[in-house]
C-alpha cells in the first residue's frame, strides 16, 4: 500500500479509482492526472514502480487542487462564516435543522430531536 497525502491507496484497484480515495480528488481529476503521466486506465497501484510513484506525487502537488486538510479547513471556515454573519443557512445549522429547504413538519424529526436537551 502507498500513502499519498495521509491517505492509504489500495493496491488491488486501478489507479484511477484509488486516487479518488484522496479527499478532494474526484473522478475527473484522477483521470486527468493519469493522462498527464501517461498511465493506462487499467494500471493497478501494485504495478507502479518507485519512479512512477514519485512522479504521481509530484503531479498531484503541481495540480492546483485543494486537497485533504486544506480542503477541510476551507469548508469549516465557510460554514463558520455562515454562522457568524447570521445567514439563514447559518441559523438553521446552529439549530440543527435541515439547511437546504427540506420540510420539517413530517420529516427531519431526527435532526430536530438531536438538538433538544
Amino acid at each position: 500500500m502507498i500513502y499519498i497525502f495521509e491517505t492509504e491507496i489500495l493496491n488491488n484497484k486501478p489507479l484511477i479509482f484509488s486516487l479518488q480515495k484522496i479527499y478532494g480528488v474526484g473522478k475527473k481529476n484522477s483521470i486527468l492526472i493519469c493522462k498527464q503521466l501517461g498511465f493506462s486506465k487499467n494500471l493497478k497501484t501494485s504495478d507502479l514502480s518507485s519512479d512512477q510513484t514519485s512522479r504521481l506525487i509530484k503531479a498531484v502537488e503541481k495540480s492546483n487542487l485543494v486537497i485533504t486538510n486544506e480542503l477541510r479547513k476551507l469548508q469549516a471556515l465557510s460554514l463558520r462564516n455562515l454562522v457568524e454573519i447570521k445567514s439563514y443557512k447559518g441559523l438553521r445549522r446552529l439549530n440543527g435543522l435541515p439547511v437546504r429547504g427540506q420540510r420539517t413538519h413530517t420529516n427531519g424529526k431526527t435532526s430536530k430531536r438531536q438538538k433538544r436537551f
